[in-house]
């Protein structure tokens, strides 16, 4: 099925998670908020998750509770060297080339380092924009609001969108505005019409 647009999460959906670029992020995550709030590592921990499942990125928790400024957190947490974890990769590059229509990055992460990621796969050249945590004054996904103006800033109707994530509460939201969805994940979910383990089986799919 052929869409206008494609909006593609980042962080666990062009790489497999078991890269380790998510698990170096948490592990700053847990650092910066033992510094910062002066707890442990197990308090840090929980507060990481905590935030993280109430609103959508621990960041938010943070400068909602504890006054952090976003900027100095996205630059330590993003400083993970992912060229150390990722590799250049071509079936995700053939698959994406062979999607039609503008692709653009939806990341909860930093321009900077969706910037790192695609170069790292070698893949920039398939993406015509990158909306990043400050696209909405750092409200994270999932978040209609937020993706319903990304939609408008790209002129493309939801009807004519497929949003591409690995987490299934941003497609909720998709969904919610009436885009089209695609789940990246090892489980299959009848919830969703497209399901894949990786984008670039993905896109065999959606060409069926």
């Amino acid at each position: 099925m052929a869409f206008d647009l494609a909006v593609i999460d980042l962080d666990n959906t062009l790489y497999r998670a078991s890269s380790g670029v998510f698990a170096r992020m948490d592990a700053r995550m847990n650092r910066f908020i033992e510094r910062r709030l002066g707890v442990d590592t197990d308090e840090a921990n929980r507060l990481r998750r905590t935030y993280w499942d109430r609103y959508g990125t621990t960041l938010r928790g943070l400068m909602l509770h504890h006054g952090i400024d976003p900027e100095g957190f996205l630059d330590e947490v993003h400083d993970v060297g992912v060229d150390e974890l990722l590799e250049k990769d071509a079936q995700l590059d053939a698959a994406l080339a062979s999607m039609p229509g503008r692709k653009v990055i939806h990341t909860n992460g930093t321009f900077e380092h969706a910037e790192r990621v695609l170069a790292a796969l070698d893949v920039r050249r398939h993406f015509d924009a990158i909306y990043d945590i400050r696209f909405h004054a750092y409200r994270p996904k999932p978040c209609p609001r937020t993706l319903g103006m990304l939609l408008e800033a790209e002129d493309t109707e939801p009807a004519r969108a497929i949003v591409i994530d690995d987490m299934a509460d941003n497609l909720a939201a998709a969904a919610e505005l009436g885009a089209a969805t695609a789940w990246i994940s090892e489980t299959h979910s009848p919830r969703w019409r497209y399901c894949s383990p990786t984008l670039a089986l993905l896109a065999g799919i959606l060409a069926a």
